[in-house]
């Protein structure tokens, strides 16, 4: 993981220091700890009406080719709810309505250390779905033959939605 080297409000060179329990990355001519947060994300869950799932297959690395469900990462002055939204737009031309949360995970990122992911599912949905923005291909697949899946957390949303009771195995 590449750690950051300056501070982002005088670019002063961080030095690391214990403080407030830990080593952190710190500026001294600031006197400020640099609070290094994981990132906000969110994904949904949509369905058609025969129970298919809908993912979208990534033409981006990280997991460039593979599958996972339509979603990304939170912009400034969103909410996790707008963020699910606008990602299902984005990569598949569909607009949404959620329903619920489905779950929330943490994974790690060699990008970003830390991804913080809240999951929803979408009820009612409108439009032609086609791949948009970070997408190749879409399509709907049966939850009992699903192709190779990029993401971890995304594995245990489908999992959960599928079978609630399995959230806690």
């Amino acid at each position: 993981m590449k750690q950051k080297k300056f501070c982002h409000y005088c670019s002063t060179k961080l030095t690391d220091k214990y403080f407030e329990g830990r080593i952190r990355r710190f500026c001294e001519h600031c006197n400020q700890p640099l609070y290094e947060n994981p990132i906000p994300a969110a994904c949904v869950i949509l369905t058609d009406k025969t129970g298919r799932l809908l993912l979208v297959k990534r033409s981006v690395e990280p997991k460039k080719g593979l599958w996972c469900l339509p979603g990304g990462f939170m912009e400034l002055g969103e909410t996790p709810e707008q963020t699910a939204l606008r990602e299902l737009q984005e990569e598949t031309g569909l607009t949404g309505q959620i329903d619920r949360i489905i779950s929330a995970d943490s994974s790690n990122s060699e990008t970003y250390n830390t991804v913080a992911l809240i999951c929803y599912s979408i009820s009612r949905y409108s439009g032609n779905p086609f791949p948009g923005d970070d997408a190749c291909d879409l399509d709907f697949f049966n939850p009992d033959d699903l192709p190779e899946l990029a993401f971890k957390s995304h594995k245990k949303f489908i999992s959960f939605y599928f079978n609630p009771s399995s959230a806690f195995n």
